[in-house]
Protein backbone atom coordinates (compact mmCIF):
# COMPACT_ATOMS: atom_id res chain seq x y z
CA UNK A 1 0.00 0.00 0.00
CA UNK A 2 1.19 3.50 -0.81
CA UNK A 3 2.06 5.82 2.07
CA UNK A 4 0.98 9.46 2.31
CA UNK A 5 3.74 11.72 1.04
CA UNK A 6 4.50 15.41 0.76
CA UNK A 7 5.59 14.82 -2.83
CA UNK A 8 2.16 13.58 -3.91
CA UNK A 9 0.21 16.49 -2.41
CA UNK A 10 2.86 18.93 -3.66
CA UNK A 11 2.60 17.71 -7.26
CA UNK A 12 -1.21 17.77 -7.06
CA UNK A 13 -1.21 21.41 -5.97
CA UNK A 14 1.47 22.36 -8.52
CA UNK A 15 -0.53 21.00 -11.45
CA UNK A 16 -3.72 22.69 -10.26
CA UNK A 17 -1.96 26.02 -9.67
CA UNK A 18 -0.61 26.00 -13.22
CA UNK A 19 -4.21 26.60 -14.26
CA UNK A 20 -4.64 29.30 -11.61
CA UNK A 21 -1.45 30.98 -12.83
CA UNK A 22 -2.72 30.97 -16.42
CA UNK A 23 -5.98 32.74 -15.55
CA UNK A 24 -5.19 35.23 -12.77
CA UNK A 25 -2.96 37.73 -14.66
CA UNK A 26 -5.53 37.88 -17.47
CA UNK A 27 -8.54 38.83 -15.33
CA UNK A 28 -7.84 42.57 -15.19
CA UNK A 29 -6.92 42.70 -18.88
CA UNK A 30 -10.03 40.78 -19.99
CA UNK A 31 -12.19 42.98 -17.76
CA UNK A 32 -10.67 46.13 -19.22
CA UNK A 33 -11.13 44.72 -22.73
CA UNK A 34 -14.85 44.36 -22.00
CA UNK A 35 -14.95 48.01 -20.80
CA UNK A 36 -15.42 47.24 -17.11
CA UNK A 37 -14.57 49.98 -14.59
CA UNK A 38 -11.66 49.59 -12.15
CA UNK A 39 -14.17 48.88 -9.37
CA UNK A 40 -15.89 46.18 -11.44
CA UNK A 41 -12.53 44.57 -12.19
CA UNK A 42 -11.79 44.62 -8.47
CA UNK A 43 -15.11 42.87 -7.83
CA UNK A 44 -14.21 40.32 -10.53
CA UNK A 45 -11.02 39.48 -8.64
CA UNK A 46 -12.95 39.42 -5.37
CA UNK A 47 -15.79 37.13 -6.54
CA UNK A 48 -13.54 34.06 -6.18
CA UNK A 49 -12.55 35.03 -2.66
CA UNK A 50 -16.10 35.95 -1.64
CA UNK A 51 -17.21 32.40 -2.36
CA UNK A 52 -14.16 30.97 -0.61
CA UNK A 53 -14.92 33.10 2.43
CA UNK A 54 -18.25 31.29 2.73
CA UNK A 55 -17.12 27.77 1.82
CA UNK A 56 -13.54 27.40 3.11
CA UNK A 57 -14.44 26.57 6.76
CA UNK A 58 -16.99 24.03 5.51
CA UNK A 59 -14.42 22.33 3.28
CA UNK A 60 -11.92 22.33 6.12
CA UNK A 61 -14.39 20.69 8.46
CA UNK A 62 -15.45 18.19 5.80
CA UNK A 63 -11.81 17.26 5.31
CA UNK A 64 -11.58 16.56 9.06
CA UNK A 65 -14.66 14.37 8.91
CA UNK A 66 -14.43 12.62 5.54
CA UNK A 67 -10.75 12.94 4.68
CA UNK A 68 -8.35 15.31 2.93
CA UNK A 69 -8.21 13.33 -0.31
CA UNK A 70 -11.94 13.50 -1.05
CA UNK A 71 -12.11 17.26 -0.56
CA UNK A 72 -9.02 17.83 -2.70
CA UNK A 73 -10.53 15.74 -5.50
CA UNK A 74 -13.83 17.61 -5.28
CA UNK A 75 -12.01 20.95 -5.45
CA UNK A 76 -10.05 19.89 -8.53
CA UNK A 77 -13.24 18.82 -10.29
CA UNK A 78 -14.72 22.26 -9.60
CA UNK A 79 -11.59 23.91 -10.98
CA UNK A 80 -12.10 22.12 -14.31
CA UNK A 81 -15.67 23.46 -14.53
CA UNK A 82 -14.61 27.01 -13.68
CA UNK A 83 -11.88 27.12 -16.33
CA UNK A 84 -14.27 25.80 -18.99
CA UNK A 85 -16.58 28.72 -18.17
CA UNK A 86 -13.60 31.09 -18.41
CA UNK A 87 -12.78 29.67 -21.84
CA UNK A 88 -16.37 30.11 -23.01
CA UNK A 89 -16.64 33.75 -21.85
CA UNK A 90 -15.03 35.49 -24.89
CA UNK A 91 -17.48 33.83 -27.30
CA UNK A 92 -20.62 34.49 -25.24
CA UNK A 93 -23.00 37.44 -25.68
CA UNK A 94 -22.30 38.72 -22.14
CA UNK A 95 -18.59 37.91 -21.62
CA UNK A 96 -18.25 39.87 -18.36
CA UNK A 97 -21.12 37.87 -16.82
CA UNK A 98 -19.41 34.59 -17.73
CA UNK A 99 -16.11 35.80 -16.32
CA UNK A 100 -17.89 36.42 -13.03
CA UNK A 101 -19.57 33.01 -13.29
CA UNK A 102 -16.23 31.28 -13.80
CA UNK A 103 -14.57 32.94 -10.79
CA UNK A 104 -17.62 32.34 -8.58
CA UNK A 105 -17.63 28.64 -9.49
CA UNK A 106 -13.90 28.41 -8.76
CA UNK A 107 -14.45 30.00 -5.35
CA UNK A 108 -17.31 27.66 -4.39
CA UNK A 109 -15.19 24.59 -5.13
CA UNK A 110 -11.99 26.12 -3.78
CA UNK A 111 -11.30 23.70 -0.95
CA UNK A 112 -8.09 22.34 -2.43
CA UNK A 113 -5.48 24.56 -0.76
CA UNK A 114 -6.80 24.52 2.81
CA UNK A 115 -7.15 20.73 2.62
CA UNK A 116 -3.63 20.45 1.19
CA UNK A 117 -2.33 22.51 4.13
CA UNK A 118 -4.15 20.20 6.54
CA UNK A 119 -2.68 17.21 4.68
CA UNK A 120 0.82 18.62 5.19
CA UNK A 121 0.08 19.21 8.88
CA UNK A 122 -1.03 15.57 9.15
CA UNK A 123 2.19 14.10 7.78
CA UNK A 124 4.82 16.40 9.33
CA UNK A 125 6.20 16.84 12.84
CA UNK A 126 6.02 20.27 14.54
CA UNK A 127 9.71 20.79 13.78
CA UNK A 128 9.17 20.08 10.08
CA UNK A 129 5.90 21.99 9.80
CA UNK A 130 7.29 25.32 8.59
CA UNK A 131 9.32 23.71 5.81
CA UNK A 132 6.32 21.59 4.85
CA UNK A 133 4.04 24.64 4.63
CA UNK A 134 6.65 26.37 2.48
CA UNK A 135 5.96 23.70 -0.17
CA UNK A 136 2.61 25.41 -0.83
CA UNK A 137 4.57 28.58 -1.57
CA UNK A 138 6.87 26.64 -3.88
CA UNK A 139 3.81 25.24 -5.67
CA UNK A 140 2.50 28.77 -6.13
CA UNK A 141 5.92 29.77 -7.44
CA UNK A 142 5.96 27.01 -10.05
CA UNK A 143 2.36 27.70 -11.02
CA UNK A 144 3.08 31.40 -11.44
CA UNK A 145 6.36 30.79 -13.25
CA UNK A 146 4.89 28.64 -16.01
CA UNK A 147 1.18 29.51 -15.88
CA UNK A 148 1.20 33.22 -16.88
CA UNK A 149 3.62 32.62 -19.75
CA UNK A 150 1.39 29.79 -21.02
CA UNK A 151 -1.65 32.03 -20.65
CA UNK A 152 -0.03 34.90 -22.54
CA UNK A 153 1.06 32.64 -25.38
CA UNK A 154 -2.36 30.98 -25.44
CA UNK A 155 -4.05 34.37 -25.71
CA UNK A 156 -2.11 34.99 -28.96
CA UNK A 157 -3.68 31.84 -30.42
CA UNK A 158 -7.26 32.51 -29.30
CA UNK A 159 -8.94 34.33 -26.36
CA UNK A 160 -10.50 31.02 -25.28
CA UNK A 161 -7.22 29.10 -25.29
CA UNK A 162 -5.96 30.12 -21.79
CA UNK A 163 -9.13 28.80 -20.13
CA UNK A 164 -9.04 25.53 -22.07
CA UNK A 165 -5.39 24.97 -21.21
CA UNK A 166 -6.07 25.68 -17.54
CA UNK A 167 -8.97 23.19 -17.58
CA UNK A 168 -6.66 20.51 -19.00
CA UNK A 169 -4.11 21.10 -16.21
CA UNK A 170 -6.74 20.81 -13.49
CA UNK A 171 -8.18 17.68 -15.11
CA UNK A 172 -4.71 16.15 -15.09
CA UNK A 173 -4.30 17.16 -11.43
CA UNK A 174 -7.59 15.39 -10.65
CA UNK A 175 -6.39 12.19 -12.31
CA UNK A 176 -3.00 12.39 -10.61
CA UNK A 177 -4.62 12.85 -7.19
CA UNK A 178 -7.09 10.04 -7.86
CA UNK A 179 -4.28 7.52 -8.46
CA UNK A 180 -1.42 8.88 -6.33
CA UNK A 181 -2.82 10.83 -3.37
CA UNK A 182 -3.25 8.64 -0.29
CA UNK A 183 -5.38 9.63 2.70
CA UNK A 184 -3.06 10.42 5.66
CA UNK A 185 -3.48 8.15 8.67
CA UNK A 186 -3.87 10.99 11.16
CA UNK A 187 -6.84 12.42 9.31
CA UNK A 188 -8.52 9.01 9.47
CA UNK A 189 -7.93 8.77 13.22
CA UNK A 190 -9.09 12.28 14.11
CA UNK A 191 -12.19 12.90 12.07
CA UNK A 192 -14.53 15.37 13.71
CA UNK A 193 -17.88 14.22 15.08
CA UNK A 194 -19.65 17.50 14.29
CA UNK A 195 -20.32 19.35 11.05
CA UNK A 196 -18.72 22.54 12.39
CA UNK A 197 -17.31 22.29 15.93
CA UNK A 198 -17.47 25.93 16.95
CA UNK A 199 -16.49 25.16 20.56
CA UNK A 200 -13.27 23.50 19.45
CA UNK A 201 -12.46 26.46 17.21
CA UNK A 202 -13.13 28.95 20.01
CA UNK A 203 -10.77 26.94 22.22
CA UNK A 204 -8.05 27.13 19.57
CA UNK A 205 -8.55 30.87 19.11
CA UNK A 206 -8.07 31.41 22.86
CA UNK A 207 -4.56 30.02 22.56
CA UNK A 208 -2.01 32.84 23.05
CA UNK A 209 -0.79 34.24 19.75
CA UNK A 210 -3.40 32.65 17.48
CA UNK A 211 -5.40 35.87 17.10
CA UNK A 212 -2.26 37.78 16.14
CA UNK A 213 -1.32 35.09 13.60
CA UNK A 214 -4.72 35.29 11.93
CA UNK A 215 -4.62 39.11 11.85
CA UNK A 216 -1.12 39.14 10.33
CA UNK A 217 -2.18 36.70 7.62
CA UNK A 218 -5.32 38.76 6.91
CA UNK A 219 -3.44 42.01 6.31
CA UNK A 220 -0.51 40.44 4.43
CA UNK A 221 -2.68 38.48 2.01
CA UNK A 222 -4.89 41.52 1.42
CA UNK A 223 -1.89 43.69 0.56
CA UNK A 224 -0.47 41.08 -1.80
CA UNK A 225 -3.89 40.64 -3.47
CA UNK A 226 -3.88 44.42 -3.97
CA UNK A 227 -0.42 44.09 -5.52
CA UNK A 228 -1.42 41.27 -7.90
CA UNK A 229 -4.67 42.85 -9.07
CA UNK A 230 -3.15 46.30 -9.69
CA UNK A 231 -0.01 45.09 -11.44
CA UNK A 232 -1.70 43.98 -14.67
CA UNK A 233 -3.42 47.34 -15.15
CA UNK A 234 -0.20 49.16 -14.26
CA UNK A 235 1.57 47.33 -17.08
CA UNK A 236 -1.22 47.90 -19.60
CA UNK A 237 -2.14 51.52 -18.88
CA UNK A 238 1.23 52.96 -17.90
CA UNK A 239 3.55 50.95 -20.14
CA UNK A 240 1.23 49.77 -22.94
CA UNK A 241 1.75 46.04 -22.30
CA UNK A 242 -0.48 43.34 -23.80
CA UNK A 243 -1.45 40.03 -22.06
CA UNK A 244 1.73 38.38 -23.32
CA UNK A 245 3.94 41.05 -21.71
CA UNK A 246 1.98 40.86 -18.45
CA UNK A 247 2.22 37.07 -18.55
CA UNK A 248 6.01 37.20 -18.70
CA UNK A 249 6.14 39.61 -15.74
CA UNK A 250 3.94 37.33 -13.65
CA UNK A 251 6.06 34.35 -14.70
CA UNK A 252 9.12 36.21 -13.47
CA UNK A 253 7.35 36.95 -10.17
CA UNK A 254 6.40 33.28 -9.89
CA UNK A 255 10.00 32.24 -10.49
CA UNK A 256 11.14 34.65 -7.75
CA UNK A 257 8.52 33.15 -5.43
CA UNK A 258 9.69 29.63 -6.19
CA UNK A 259 13.32 30.52 -5.43
CA UNK A 260 12.50 32.55 -2.31
CA UNK A 261 10.27 29.91 -0.70
CA UNK A 262 11.86 26.80 -2.17
CA UNK A 263 15.46 27.76 -1.42
CA UNK A 264 15.88 30.88 0.71
CA UNK A 265 12.93 30.69 3.12
CA UNK A 266 13.09 26.92 3.70
CA UNK A 267 16.76 27.25 4.71
CA UNK A 268 16.11 30.29 6.88
CA UNK A 269 13.23 28.55 8.66
CA UNK A 270 15.55 25.71 9.59
CA UNK A 271 18.31 28.03 10.80
CA UNK A 272 16.50 30.91 12.52
CA UNK A 273 12.87 29.76 12.91
CA UNK A 274 9.60 31.49 12.15
CA UNK A 275 9.62 34.56 14.41
CA UNK A 276 12.65 36.42 12.96
CA UNK A 277 11.20 36.03 9.46
CA UNK A 278 7.96 37.63 10.66
CA UNK A 279 9.91 40.79 11.45
CA UNK A 280 11.94 40.99 8.23
CA UNK A 281 9.18 39.94 5.80
CA UNK A 282 6.81 42.91 6.34
CA UNK A 283 9.69 45.37 5.90
CA UNK A 284 10.75 43.85 2.58
CA UNK A 285 7.17 43.73 1.31
CA UNK A 286 6.56 47.37 2.28
CA UNK A 287 9.81 48.61 0.69
CA UNK A 288 8.98 46.81 -2.54
CA UNK A 289 5.49 48.32 -2.66
CA UNK A 290 6.81 51.86 -2.08
CA UNK A 291 9.37 51.49 -4.86
CA UNK A 292 6.81 50.09 -7.31
CA UNK A 293 4.45 52.95 -6.47
CA UNK A 294 7.13 55.50 -7.30
CA UNK A 295 9.23 53.68 -9.90
CA UNK A 296 10.28 55.70 -12.94
CA UNK A 297 10.28 53.00 -15.63
CA UNK A 298 9.10 49.56 -16.69
CA UNK A 299 12.68 48.29 -16.46
CA UNK A 300 12.83 49.14 -12.75
CA UNK A 301 9.63 47.16 -12.22
CA UNK A 302 11.51 43.97 -13.10
CA UNK A 303 14.27 44.87 -10.63
CA UNK A 304 11.95 45.73 -7.74
CA UNK A 305 9.26 43.04 -8.10
CA UNK A 306 11.19 40.31 -6.21
CA UNK A 307 11.16 42.34 -2.96
CA UNK A 308 7.46 42.03 -2.09
CA UNK A 309 7.55 38.40 -3.26
CA UNK A 310 10.40 37.56 -0.86
CA UNK A 311 8.62 39.43 1.93
CA UNK A 312 5.46 37.41 1.40
CA UNK A 313 7.53 34.22 1.22
CA UNK A 314 8.97 34.89 4.66
CA UNK A 315 5.63 35.69 6.26
CA UNK A 316 3.08 33.14 5.09
CA UNK A 317 4.88 29.78 5.69
CA UNK A 318 5.96 31.05 9.10
CA UNK A 319 2.40 31.96 10.03
CA UNK A 320 1.05 28.65 8.72
CA UNK A 321 3.60 26.73 10.76
CA UNK A 322 2.93 28.64 13.98
CA UNK A 323 -0.83 28.31 13.55
CA UNK A 324 -0.80 24.55 13.00
CA UNK A 325 1.60 24.00 15.92
CA UNK A 326 -0.83 25.75 18.26
CA UNK A 327 -3.87 23.77 17.13
CA UNK A 328 -5.03 20.34 18.34
CA UNK A 329 -4.82 17.52 15.79
CA UNK A 330 -8.60 17.05 15.59
CA UNK A 331 -9.08 20.78 14.87
CA UNK A 332 -6.42 21.18 12.15
CA UNK A 333 -8.79 21.26 9.19
CA UNK A 334 -11.30 23.53 10.90
CA UNK A 335 -8.79 26.12 12.13
CA UNK A 336 -6.86 26.14 8.86
CA UNK A 337 -10.22 26.52 7.13
CA UNK A 338 -11.01 29.57 9.26
CA UNK A 339 -7.58 30.96 8.38
CA UNK A 340 -8.27 30.33 4.70
CA UNK A 341 -11.67 31.97 5.03
CA UNK A 342 -10.20 35.10 6.62
CA UNK A 343 -7.58 35.23 3.89
CA UNK A 344 -10.38 34.96 1.33
CA UNK A 345 -12.05 37.95 2.98
CA UNK A 346 -8.82 39.90 2.70
CA UNK A 347 -8.62 38.95 -0.98
CA UNK A 348 -12.04 40.52 -1.37
CA UNK A 349 -10.97 43.78 0.26
CA UNK A 350 -7.49 43.99 -1.33
CA UNK A 351 -8.41 44.12 -5.05
CA UNK A 352 -11.44 46.34 -4.49
CA UNK A 353 -9.35 48.80 -2.46
CA UNK A 354 -6.39 48.66 -4.84
CA UNK A 355 -8.29 49.05 -8.10
CA UNK A 356 -10.52 51.78 -6.64
CA UNK A 357 -7.36 53.72 -5.74
CA UNK A 358 -5.90 52.95 -9.18
CA UNK A 359 -8.62 55.10 -10.76
CA UNK A 360 -7.10 58.11 -8.94
CA UNK A 361 -3.44 57.28 -9.58
CA UNK A 362 -1.48 54.26 -10.77
CA UNK A 363 0.94 54.39 -7.79
CA UNK A 364 -1.65 54.85 -5.03
CA UNK A 365 -2.55 51.16 -4.53
CA UNK A 366 1.08 50.23 -3.92
CA UNK A 367 1.73 53.11 -1.49
CA UNK A 368 -1.43 52.25 0.45
CA UNK A 369 -0.35 48.60 0.64
CA UNK A 370 3.05 49.62 2.01
CA UNK A 371 1.40 51.63 4.76
CA UNK A 372 -0.82 48.71 5.78
CA UNK A 373 2.23 46.47 6.32
CA UNK A 374 2.94 48.38 9.53
CA UNK A 375 0.17 46.29 11.13
CA UNK A 376 1.77 42.83 10.68
CA UNK A 377 5.16 44.28 11.63
CA UNK A 378 3.80 45.50 14.99
CA UNK A 379 1.95 42.21 15.54
CA UNK A 380 5.15 40.32 14.74
CA UNK A 381 6.97 42.12 17.57
CA UNK A 382 4.08 41.30 19.92
CA UNK A 383 4.05 37.66 18.82
CA UNK A 384 7.76 37.41 19.56
CA UNK A 385 6.93 37.83 23.25
CA UNK A 386 4.38 34.99 23.27
CA UNK A 387 5.74 31.68 24.54
CA UNK A 388 3.48 28.61 24.29
CA UNK A 389 4.18 24.90 23.95
CA UNK A 390 3.31 23.10 20.73
CA UNK A 391 -0.17 21.58 21.00
CA UNK A 392 0.48 19.23 18.10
Amino acid sequence: MQKPSLLAVFLTVVIDLLGFGIVLPLLALYGDEYQASELTIGLLFSSFSAMQFVTAPIWGRLSDRYGRRRVILFGLFGSVLSYLLFAAAPSMSAPLFWLFASRTTAGIFGGTLSSAQAYIADVTTPEERGRGMALIGVAFGIGFTLGPAIGGLGWKLDPSAPGLIAAVFSAFAFLFAWFKLVEPERAQEHRANKWFDIDALKSALRTPGVGAILAMAFVTVGVFALFESSLSLLGKKQYGWDPDDVGWLFSYIGFCSMISQGVIVRRLLKKVGELPLLLVGPVLLAIGMVLIGTLPSATMLWVIAPLPVLGLGMIMPSLGSLLSRRTEASQQGGVLGVNQSLQSLSRIVGPVLGLSLFASGAGLPFLAGAGLMVIPLVLGFRLKGVRVEDRY
